[in-house]
C-alpha cells in the first residue's frame, strides 16, 4: 500500500544553489536533518539546477540516512533543456514531449535515489506545449507509481487555463503554482494569477521571496524606499528586515510558501518566525506603497 504523502511545509527550501555550496554529502545530510527538525518538509529541485547536478548531490545526500525521505516532500520540475554541444544546439530549448517528460522523471527517481516523486512541476510554459498531450502523459506517469502530484512554474493565467482544463479532463488537478513573488517584484500579484490560483486552491511556491537579494542590497536603489520601510517596521516589531518581507508575503490571503535558496539556516529560521509576526494592514500598505513607488489609487 502506498504511504501517505508528507505535506508541503509552509516554508521550503530550495536547493537551486547546492552545487555551488561544496558541500559534502555529510554536510548536505546535516542541513537535511536540519531542516526537519524545524518542521521544514518541502525541499525543491529542478532536473536542470545545476547543470544537472544537484538531484545527483541531494540524493547521495539522502542516501547517509534514508530513513529521511519519509518525513520530506520532494518537489522537481521538467522542461527546460539546457545548451548542449553534444546535442548540436547553444540555445536552452523547452521540450514537453512524451520521451523527455518520461525521461527526465526516471532520471529525477534514479538521481534523488527515491522511489516516487511527491510534486512534479512543468518548469516553464512554452508555446509548443500541446496541454492534452502533456496531461495524458502525467496520467501515465501517476498510473505508474511515479509521482503524486502535479504542478506548474511561472505560468500566467493565459498558460495556466488551458492545462488547467487537459488535467480536469484525465481527472488530474494543477496543485502547484511556482511564481515570482516578493516586495520587490509585483507582476503576479497585480495581473491576478494569485487571485486565480486562490480561486482554484492552487497552492502558490513564491521563488526570491527577498527579490533575489535586491531587497537588502544597499547599492540596488530601486528598493531602497522598501528597504527603508521594513527596517522601520522591524525595529517596531523588534525583529529584522527579512523577517518583515516574509511576514508582509504571509499577510496575504493566498497562502504564499516561501522557497528559501540560501545554505543558511538562520535564513530558513527567519521565514518560520515571520509566521509568528502579525502584520497590521497598515504596516503592509506602507510597504506595499513602497513598492508601487506611489501612492495607493
Amino acid at each position: 500500500m502506498m504511504s501517505e504523502m508528507v505535506p508541503m511545509s509552509n516554508v521550503i527550501q530550495g536547493f537551486w544553489r547546492l552545487a555551488d555550496w561544496n558541500y559534502t554529502k555529510k554536510e548536505t545530510n546535516a542541513l537535511l536533518h536540519q531542516l526537519i527538525d524545524r518542521g521544514i518538509t518541502a525541499m525543491d529541485h529542478a532536473d536542470i539546477y545545476g547543470g544537472y547536478s544537484c538531484e545527483t548531490l541531494f540524493g547521495e545526500a539522502l542516501s547517509v540516512t534514508p530513513e529521511l525521505r519519509k518525513d520530506m516532500h520532494i518537489i522537481t520540475k521538467c522542461g527546460i533543456v539546457l545548451p548542449s554541444d553534444k546535442m548540436g544546439f547553444d540555445y536552452h530549448k523547452y521540450d514537453y514531449s512524451a520521451e523527455h517528460i518520461t525521461a527526465s522523471v526516471n532520471r529525477s527517481l534514479t538521481e534523488l535515489q527515491i522511489d516516487e516523486i511527491d510534486t512534479l512541476l512543468l518548469h516553464r510554459p512554452s508555446p509548443l506545449m500541446d496541454p492534452e498531450a502533456v496531461a495524458h502523459t502525467l496520467k501515465m506517469l501517476q498510473q505508474q507509481g511515479k509521482v503524486r502530484q502535479f504542478g506548474v512554474s511561472n505560468f500566467k493565467l493565459h498558460q495556466y487555463s488551458p492545462f488547467k482544463e487537459a488535467m480536469t479532463r484525465q481527472k488530474l488537478a494543477v496543485k502547484v503554482n511556482q511564481l515570482e513573488i516578493s516586495a520587490a517584484e509585483l507582476e503576479n500579484l497585480e495581473d491576478g494569477t494569485v487571485n486565480r490560483m486562490l480561486q482554484d486552491d492552487v497552492t502558490i511556491m513564491a521563488w526570491s521571496p527577498l527579490g533575489g537579494g535586491r531587497l537588502f542590497d544597499p547599492e540596488h536603489k530601486p528598493t531602497a524606499a522598501v528597504r527603508k520601510e521594513l527596517e522601520a517596521i522591524a525595529q517596531k516589531h523588534q525583529t529584522t528586515p527579512d523577517v518583515i518581507a516574509y511576514a508582509w508575503l504571509y499577510h496575504m490571503p493566498y497562502r504564499i510558501r516561501p522557497i528559501v535558496g540560501s545554505r543558511s539556516i538562520a535564513r530558513a529560521e527567519a521565514a518560520l518566525q515571520a509566521k509568528h509576526v502579525k502584520l497590521t494592514d497598515n504596516e503592509w500598505f506602507e510597504i506595499y506603497k513602497r513598492c508601487l513607488g506611489r501612492d495607493i489609487l
